[in-house]
């Protein structure tokens, strides 16, 4: 089998050598002729494509279409030579044996198309406006850190491009799966780190909310599992339980963006009852 790695892009240079390293032939487990990597630039910046000519020569550089994750996640998976397409992130640390462990896990489950690795953090979180997406026992299918059949992807349309923004995209993609009937299954061997990141701006709340908006409108079935009931009992979560938990443990750190993150949620489920 040929993995192909496709790893979107969008001005985060510095992060992006850091993965790349990770991904090396001589670096991971899989055999280099097993495996290519194509880089998508949705920036189409012309240093992010002198970097890879100087210090990745073998990993495959294009540009983006400049329509937003989804859309970028898809023009790499169309330039893909391999039967299985692997997706990972710019600010995500392949372990060594990423690929490998992919490769054996498809081996081992005859009849399987999708496949998710597990997702780590750096180390322990240190305040509330601090992300990353700990994924330790599957069942999400986030595309930071997923495998799939090409021909299954293009059977679905890969992801969909309606989705502007890094919210709710692969969240519908495993949502069209599981209609599908796809069973996916979960490799704690497919390893990557994904580092904490600060959220220097809140825009992303909105972005949220956005993202929401149009999986309701693609699949207003779902109104029942992400609608009034499910965000008024994360805005109570937050403020009874999550914030002041942890006010203590962050030192107040980014406390007004958890407050933020909170009523985000409050707004959300106000939403859903007007619609």
């Amino acid at each position: 089998m040929k993995i192909s790695v496709v790893v979107p892009t969008f001005r985060r240079n510095e992060s992006l050598a850091s993965c790349l390293a990770r991904l090396a032939p001589a670096v991971q487990d899989l055999a280099a002729q097993s495996y290519d990597v194509i880089v998508t630039d949705d920036a189409q910046d012309p240093t992010c494509k002198a970097l890879l000519a100087a210090s990745f020569p073998w990993a495959r550089y294009v540009a983006g279409p400049a329509r937003g994750p989804a859309a970028n996640r898809n023009h790499g998976a169309r330039l893909a030579t391999g039967e299985w397409i692997a997706f990972t992130d710019d600010d995500c640390l392949p372990e060594r044996s990423w690929l490998s462990a992919f490769a054996g896990a498809v081996a081992a489950s005859h009849g399987v198309s999708v496949f998710e690795g597990r997702t780590t953090a750096d180390r322990p979180q240190r305040a509330f406006d601090e992300h990353a997406p700990l994924n330790d026992r599957g069942g999400c299918l986030w595309s930071c850190n997923i495998l799939i059949a090409r021909a299954l992807f293009e059977k679905i349309g890969g992801f969909d491009e309606r989705f502007p923004y890094a919210a709710m995209e692969d969240v519908d993609l495993r949502y069209r799966l599981d209609q599908l009937g796809e069973r996916q299954v979960f490799v704690e061997g497919a390893r990557v780190v994904h580092p904490y990141r600060t959220f220097a701006d809140w825009s992303h709340l909105a972005r949220h909310r956005k993202s929401m908006a149009i999986y309701l409108q693609i699949h207003p079935e779902e109104r029942a599992t992400y609608g009034a009931v499910y965000y008024f009992r994360a805005f109570a979560l937050a403020l009874v339980r999550e914030i002041p938990g942890r006010a203590i443990t962050y030192r107040g750190r980014g406390l007004g963006y958890a407050l933020a993150r909170a009523f985000s949620c409050l707004r959300l489920a106000i939403e859903s009852l007007v619609r």
